[in-house]
């Protein structure tokens, strides 16, 4: 695909960042409201989409989406391992802000971002089960795991809660990671499935009544909220964007390319973590209370930086 081709398939999806960070930027909303969005994307409008999606899927497609799901993993979870021990020993921060620079670094808006830029290009229905497992990796996954070491890092330093036991505090992260929509919804959907459940047209059009909102409400929150953040420019904040954006795609390709996805599945993944980082990352920082002016902007820089980076990738890999 040629670039200008590229440029006018992402127009529309950058129309509607601009216009939501013109939203955000001149007062149409505030944190709260801007939460509201969010929330409307994530745990209604999103994963109803994904229970349409799955459901109305044959069994056997999710048995060739096994290695796409442990190519995920190494490049999502295995990029937040890499990056919290080269900050803990390289660097010497401590183990929770090492975990709060390597979540960020390593979470992509996949929620916001993945149905209307990778949907442009494949298909809305044929994207869905890549995003819900990416969903499920990095909800039931990564996000538990950076919860479990932050706490961890925190306990040794004495500023965790007293008494809450080590095996309290790890089945508490993942039971709440596991009860987010993100990653409930497609899991469940995913074993209904297996287990031979058929969702009749009828309940389909119900949940994508509110699932085909996703795609435009979610890119105008992500605009606005850009557009309501203030940008801190600082190293570490320039770092975790550009290994957003630039290094963890560049390692889930080579990942890709060695567990022999096909070219589409290639693209996908790459692009799926692609994506600016996390407003959800950036929120776990500010319940820790590491590095909070340099994630949430962060989080700004990658999604300017994404602007350029993302067509790159797609002309390098479509």
């Amino acid at each position: 695909m040629d670039f200008l081709n590229i440029l006018i398939l992402l127009a529309p999806i950058f129309f509607v960042i601009a216009l939501g960070w013109f939203a955000g930027n001149f007062g149409s909303y505030d944190a709260k409201s801007a939460k509201g969005v969010s929330t409307l994307v994530t745990k209604y409008a999103l994963p109803a989409h994904f229970i349409a999606s799955i459901l109305s899927t044959p069994k056997d497609k999710f048995y060739s989406q096994i290695p796409f799901f442990v190519a995920l993993i190494f490049g999502i979870v295995g990029f937040y391992i890499i990056i919290l021990l080269v900050t803990k020993f390289a660097f010497k921060y401590d183990l929770t802000d090492s975990s709060v620079f390597s979540l960020n670094s390593a979470q992509p808006t996949f929620a916001f971002m993945g149905i209307p830029v990778l949907g442009s290009l494949f298909g809305a229905q044929e994207v869905a089960i890549p995003i819900a497992i990416t969903g499920i990796v990095v909800n039931a996954l990564l996000d538990p795991i950076a919860i479990i070491v932050s706490t961890v890092g925190e306990k040794t330093k004495g500023k965790a809660k007293d008494g809450e036991s080590f095996l309290k505090m790890t089945t508490k992260a993942i039971l709440h990671g596991l009860s987010e929509p993100l990653a409930l919804a497609p899991l469940a959907s995913i074993i209904l499935v297996l287990l031979g459940f058929k969702l009749p047209e009828i309940g389909h059009e119900m949940l994508e009544e509110i699932g085909s909102v996703t795609s435009g409400v979610a890119l105008f929150a992500v605009g606005v909220t850009v557009g309501i953040r203030k940008i801190k420019l600082s190293l570490p904040a320039f770092s975790i964007a550009l290994l957003k954006v630039a290094v963890q795609p560049l390692l889930m390709y080579l990942i890709a390319i060695l567990m022999g996805l096909s070219a589409d599945e290639i693209t996908k993944a790459v692009l799926l973590v692609a994506f600016p980082g996390s407003a959800v990352a950036a929120m776990i920082a500010t319940r820790f209370e590491k590095q909070e002016a340099e994630t949430a902007s962060a989080f700004v820089i990658s999604a300017i930086m994404s602007l350029i980076t993302l067509p790159i990738i797609i002309a390098l890999t479509v």
